[in-house]
């Protein structure tokens, strides 16, 4: 191996999602001329495209998986190599790829995405969904399902119960209220389909002005029934990039009974048992009685005491940064949630090497009004940000860290609604000095605001409310909004021209 030719860039990006193909288009409109290279195991990349400034901080864009060749064509002076990588060796600035070709580089970035956290490992009837393939494999085990089970309560949970068509879920969560990671339990409640949603005479909107946890409902199952138009396996090292924000819309998520659609949600309960027939024969389960439950391939028995029968379970159950890789012979510093840290500038612990998107943790001071959510804006932003470091680097310039930094934004789409989350939008760390004003209108809207000492410090705006700047703006400023009191969430004020 030490006689082998060993091909050397000025600088190699590894991983073809959102921050690798970010960060190389960053690096390739900086150094024109250079040779850099990007590593990915998969023949495509995801790319940015439709992208929009909404705000200061704000942006919209779509995913679109495109072909490699597409970056090869627009960058002359890119090199994609479509391998796996094998091992880092950090103090010789080398790589190695699966294929057992070596690179060397002058500056690397690490942008090797997550992996599913599978709440069981190896198990037949427990999918993860994180890229492309893994969707393509639900869809057709979805395709002849009557009944599946899903586990987890993040975004992908959300996304798969709001689109799967044609046949029943049981959705277990362990919090008490649905999308725990960006909603409270008010929101919840408002994304939650009900029959008021579908009268034809929207209700006026009204005012909540003070809301706290414990006056939203919750703890009990909720069930809704919707009719038809209501609202190869990849390897832990060797996985295509994760799906685009709105995966789903490419693939018909259609179960074998079309026409129908009933959804199940088990609030606070945990899995605390997968098991098949074939199962109990070797090993009675004491207490259960499968007549009762029916006669399914597979059977997730709850610790709340339920047990239920289906044809395949999703773990939704979050992601855990793709580092393996990279560690061996190397003394990268990680984080608790075992991410590379970062600092500032995306520099890693290793000399030269770099880090961006869902692999790294952003381990310096933040700004009171950030924080890191591993979501495709934060993974452009940070590619984007990581590719003008190294840039900067190379040619000894300064460089600050950038605006996107000083205010958490992001847009997303749940249950069809627009959402947009700014700031300490849950609170996150401020303790029990903040007070939260909330406007609901069902079915159309649900605004919150969080306020600490008097002044906006987050918001979660549901709906086409056409807030997003005004709050923005707010939040940045850090106004006094002491004197507007109740009125600043009043329907009847035009908000936006009052703080024009």
């Amino acid at each position: 191996m030490e006689n082998q030719k060993v091909e050397t860039f000025k600088c190699v990006v590894v991983g073809g999602g959102i921050a690798g193909v970010t960060c190389i288009e960053q690096l390739a409109s900086q150094f024109p001329s250079a040779d850099l290279a990007l590593i990915t195991a998969g023949p495509h990349i995801k790319a940015v495209i439709n992208y929009k400034q909404v705000s200061r901080t704000l942006e919209e864009f779509d995913v679109e998986e495109r072909p490699c060749t597409v970056l090869e064509e627009k960058y002359p002076n890119l090199t994609f190599i479509k391998s796996a990588v094998k091992t880092l060796d950090a103090k010789s600035h080398r790589l190695e790829t699966a294929d057992g070709k070596l690179y060397g580089y002058e500056k690397l970035c690490i942008c090797s995405g997550a992996r599913p956290k599978l709440f069981i490992e190896d198990n037949p009837y427990v999918l993860g969904i994180r890229d492309t393939d893994s969707a393509q494999n639900f869809q057709k085990r979805l395709s002849k399902a009557k009944r599946i089970i899903v586990i987890g309560n993040g975004g992908i949970a959300l996304e798969l119960v709001n689109e799967v068509e044609g046949c029943d879920l049981i959705w277990a969560i362990k919090d008490k209220a649905i999308g725990n990671t960006f909603f409270d339990a008010g929101a919840a409640q408002f994304l939650i389909p009900s029959v008021e949603a579908h009268k034809a005479q929207k209700p006026v909107p009204r005012k909540r002005p003070h809301y706290t946890v414990e006056e939203a409902a919750g703890g009990t199952s909720h069930t809704f029934t919707a009719g038809k138009n209501h609202c190869q396996t990849s390897t832990p090292t060797d996985h295509g990039s994760a799906l685009g924000p709105d995966w789903h819309e490419g693939i018909v998520l259609q179960g074998a009974e079309r026409g129908h659609r009933k959804v199940l949600v088990e609030y606070e309960c945990e899995v605390e048992r997968i098991f098949t027939p074939s199962d109990l024969v070797s090993s009675p389960e004491k207490n259960l009685n499968l007549e009762t439950v029916g006669s399914w391939p597979v059977y997730i028995k709850l610790n709340n005491g339920k047990t239920y029968g289906c044809d395949f379970i999703v773990s939704a159950t979050g992601v855990e940064p793709n580092t393996h890789p990279f560690l061996h012979g190397n003394n990268f510093a990680l984080a608790d949630d075992g991410g590379l840290q970062v600092d500032d500038q995306m520099r890693t612990s290793e000399s030269d090497v770099y880090a961006a998107g869902d692999v790294c943790t952003a381990c310096w001071k933040h700004s009171p009004l950030w924080q890191q959510m591993r979501l495709w804006t934060q993974a452009r932003q940070m590619g984007w940000y990581a590719g003008r470091c190294m840039a900067a680097h190379v040619l000894s310039e300064p460089i600050e860290l950038d605006f996107c930094f000083e205010l958490f934004s992001h847009i997303t789409k749940f249950f069809n609604y627009k959402v947009v989350l700014l700031g300490k939008f849950n609170a996150q760390g401020l303790g029990p000095n903040h007070e939260l004003l909330v406007r609901c209108t069902k079915g159309q809207e649900y605004v919150k605001v969080v306020l600490s000492g008097g002044r906006m410090v987050g918001a979660v705006l549901i709906g086409e409310t056409d807030l997003e700047e005004t709050f923005e703006n707010l939040i940045l400023n850090q106004m006094d909004l002491t004197p507007y009191g109740e009125d600043l969430l009043n329907p009847n004020i035009d908000i936006e021209d009052y703080f024009d």
